[in-house]
């Protein structure tokens, strides 16, 4: 049997060291988060008052906002707090906690992406059916599907890592707890956990991009051809 010692912390190393580097970085990161929520908060609340702006389009634009928030705020926050205080150190839940959010905001809002460029799809390639496709019972599957997607995609690779022994390092050479690097500290067989987090980050961009690239190649046909329809009666 090997010996190892439970880790109950990780320490994440930053970015840089260089103290002048550190207060530009918090600078910038700072008034970028800062601006970040106040637009987006500003996008939530004038979708919500303003009674023009009850279409699909701007409700999947005030969940995407929602959605920013919260990617951004799973750890920019902590990150701006350890230059600060100059504690680096993170405990072993809080750290899968992290990583958890910030890769479930992530792939949901690359699914959000997608439902929004189906719903220009519908909106330009089949306007006069654009009200009852786009129905507000399909606006909310769409959205909590994308939720959904995000949640069922990270949760295996969380219990993957739940099982994983770590009596090496737990220095994480980043700025938040991230995936990859988390399984390189790890004393266990990972290559399961490897290539299942590298099939399911191919699978999800890949797969979203595609139906965005779809959507929009659909889009640009039907302008095309209805150029051309209004080109041939014109002359």
């Amino acid at each position: 049997m090997r010996n190892h010692s439970v880790i109950t912390e990780f320490v994440l190393l930053g970015i840089s060291d260089d103290q002048e580097l550190q207060v530009i970085i918090f600078f910038f990161l700072f008034i970028a988060y800062i601006l970040s929520v106040c637009g987006n908060l500003t996008i939530i609340t004038l979708t919500l008052l303003d009674s023009r702006l009850k279409t699909p389009m701007y409700f999947f634009l005030r969940n995407f906002s929602f959605l920013e928030i919260m990617f951004t705020s799973v750890s920019v926050p902590r990150f701006l707090w350890s230059i600060i205080t100059k504690v680096k150190t993170i405990s072993y839940n809080n750290c899968l906690a992290q990583l958890f959010f910030f890769i479930s905001m992530g792939v949901s809002e690359f699914f959000l992406l997608t439902a929004m460029s189906y719903d220009r799809y519908v909106a330009i390639c089949k306007p006069l059916h654009y009200t009852v496709i786009m129905s507000q019972k399909v606006c909310a599957l769409l959205v909590l599907t994308s939720w959904l997607a995000g949640f069922l995609i990270i949760f295996p690779l969380v219990i993957l890592i739940l099982k994983l022994d770590f009596c090496a390092s737990n220095i994480i050479d980043h700025f938040s707890c991230d995936y990859f690097p988390i399984l390189q500290l790890s004393c266990s067989d990972t290559r399961l956990s490897e290539a299942l987090g590298l099939y399911v980050a191919s699978f999800t961009l890949l797969f979203t991009l595609a139906l965005v690239i779809l959507s929009y190649i659909c889009i640009i046909r039907s302008v095309n051809s209805q150029a051309f329809s209004l080109h041939k009666l014109e002359a």
